[in-house]
């Protein structure tokens, strides 16, 4: 039970990730690192480590691993494999985030016509 594991598997078992291939992925592109330093997919975890997951759009996820399985169990379960240590987001953090969401979806709205408007486009030109 206390036989180190690799990595990127137990990312997926601990379900951090969606699948193995996705914390594959992240490690490999320098988003994961364990005790302050960049980890591969293969690298060890043992009890005891502490693991930063970078998120999109800068925020970082905290977890410090407390059980080091291979199998996969329940979801709900695995939330006893890591204690969450990520410090909550601050006020004027939250703030930037609902202005961010607010300019992104404000920029959707007004980015490229879907099809209907491309068809209601098209049918205004040819009218000319």
């Amino acid at each position: 039970m206390n036989d180190p594991v690799r990595l990127d598997l137990w990312l997926d078992v601990a379900c951090l990730f969606k699948t193995r291939s996705e914390a594959k992925r992240a490690c490999e592109a320098g988003r994961v690192s364990v005790n302050d330093q960049t980890a591969k997919p293969n690298r060890q975890v043992r009890e005891g480590d502490r693991i930063r997951i970078g998120r999109p759009f800068g925020r970082h996820q905290d977890i410090i691993v407390r059980i080091v399985i291979e199998q996969h169990i329940k979801k709900a379960e695995a939330k006893v494999l890591f204690d969450d240590v990520t410090p909550k987001p601050t006020p004027e953090e939250l703030e930037m985030r609902r202005i961010e969401r607010q300019y992104r979806a404000s920029a959707r709205a007004a980015g490229a016509p879907d099809r209907n408007q491309r068809r209601e486009l098209r049918r205004l030109k040819e009218r000319r």
